[in-house]
């Protein structure tokens, strides 16, 4: 008898009854890969095997209660620590410390409970000698290389720790699909298998995802759907810090960060991030430098933003932004031309968000515009001032939220003034004057000295 099979894209997951050249969906090339269709289910599971549907109001909650990881910026992204029971995927680009942050997650935790580290892609004597080097070596830290899932599965049966690591996803497959490891199908099946066993067991798995080169977690589209949150590592590996963003959390906030400095020893823990990303600030006052007040979830942090103008030396003007939004530097660009009058129309602009951090809150367009006309004028703008205001298209400043935290941030870093919306309510400070504007061209003429 033949088999049945279908085509599966590995970059997004899309069927096709026959083999295709480019997949229509997202147009790679020899992305579709055969599997083969299993035609035999399991219908005769015993009555002991079956859950029975129950009255919500009786359903236990016993067990459901958060625990830290010892790490206050990994609890803080996560909403307070890790759920039991919980499917969590942390991605992130090649060497960015995935598995650091992890292995350091994971000795402070066989503190107190018991650990099962599962690695597909090292040995264990590899992964010992990381552990040392961070020094992370803790008996309650279970070891174990491999990258069959039936044989993990086996192993968590009886062992029942209260959290595992499987690392990564797509070294893991099961032996009855056809499919090569890190296909979608082996992808699917394998986070489907531990999905059931964490929620059946209550053990709370930590999987690594890789990543595409457009920065997309690799697998289908289904495996961010199946886990209960979402977390990227990301940052420059050139630069030593670190940001853990939640982009998915069934059990929190999707906007809060985590902010950590890499060093020799591992992944470190940044307090106060202000004073990280304004390290090099200059104390004196230079053109095309603006410092805005920042805002990601519940943490406030300045971040200086730069800009350069300079007339084009071609015909077609170059427009360049890292760490901010094009698009919305064009409509800032657009808005000074034509709502303040400078003429920016002939010359090349770049910004810059300093430290590598990425931005993307309305709040930092008033610090982009006053950056930008700043160096297109050749004045500073207030050093000892910080910013935050979005700008409409009218050239009207709009207020913010959390306009109380940011004051008290630029306050604590020593700021003396504080520019905003005329329409946001708060009163002046003992160590910071608040400052207001209702248009661009007014808050311009108080950032910008004569």
């Amino acid at each position: 008898m033949r088999k049945k099979a279908k085509y599966l894209c590995r970059e997004c997951g899309l069927q096709s009854a026959r083999w295709l050249g480019r997949c229509p969906s997202c147009g790679t090339w020899n992305s579709l890969i055969e599997e083969v269709i299993n035609s035999h289910k399991n219908l005769n599971s015993s009555p002991e095997e079956i859950e029975l549907p129950c009255p919500i109001t009786e359903v236990s909650l016993q067990g459901e209660d958060r625990f830290p990881t010892g790490i206050d910026e990994v609890d803080r992204v996560f909403g307070g620590g890790l759920v039991p029971g919980s499917l969590v995927l942390l991605s992130g680009d090649p060497g960015i410390g995935k598995s650091t942050l992890l292995l350091q997650i994971s000795q402070l935790l066989s503190s107190r409970m018991q650990v099962l580290y599962v690695s597909g892609e090292e040995s264990t004597r590899q992964v010992r000698l990381r552990a040392a080097r961070l020094g992370a070596l803790s008996p309650g830290l279970l070891l174990l290389s491999e990258t069959n899932v039936d044989i993990m599965e086996y192993h968590l049966r009886e062992l029942v720790p209260q959290v595992a690591v499987v690392d990564s996803i797509q070294t893991m497959y099961k032996s009855d699909l056809g499919s090569a490891p890190g296909s979608v199908g082996q992808v699917r099946e394998c986070a489907a298998q531990l999905m059931r066993l964490a929620k059946a067991k209550g053990i709370s798995i930590l999987l690594v995802g890789h990543v595409t080169k457009e920065g997309m977690i690799a697998g289908p589209r289904v495996l961010e759907h199946m886990v209960d949150a979402v977390l990227y590592l990301e940052g420059d590996r050139r630069q030593f810090f670190r940001i853990l963003r939640c982009v998915k959390n069934r059990f929190g906030s999707t906007n809060e960060i985590g902010i950590f400095e890499m060093s020799g020893s591992g992944l470190i823990e940044v307090a106060n991030p202000s004073v990280l990303f304004l390290t090099n600030h200059p104390q004196g006052a230079v053109p095309g430098s603006a410092v805005a007040a920042a805002l990601e979830g519940s943490r406030p942090f300045l971040v200086e933003i730069q800009a350069l103008v300079s007339p084009a030396g071609y015909g077609t003007p170059r427009r360049m932004t890292a760490g901010v939004d094009y698009n919305r530097v064009a409509l800032i660009t657009a808005v000074l031309e034509k709502r303040v009058g400078l003429n920016l129309g002939s010359h090349d602009i770049y910004v810059n968000a300093v430290g590598g951090v990425k931005l993307d809150e309305p709040a930092v367009d008033l610090a982009i515009a006053c950056s930008l006309a700043s160096s297109f004028r050749d004045k500073p703008v207030d050093s000892e001032m910080a910013l935050a205001g979005e700008i409409g298209l009218t050239g009207e400043l709009r207020p913010v939220t959390g306009v109380g935290k940011r004051v008290k941030e630029a306050s604590k870093l020593g700021f003396k003034r504080f520019l905003l919306s005329s329409q946001s309510a708060i009163e002046h400070t003992a160590e910071t004057r608040i400052l207001t504007a209702e248009s661009l061209a007014t808050a311009l003429n108080q950032a910008i000295k004569a």
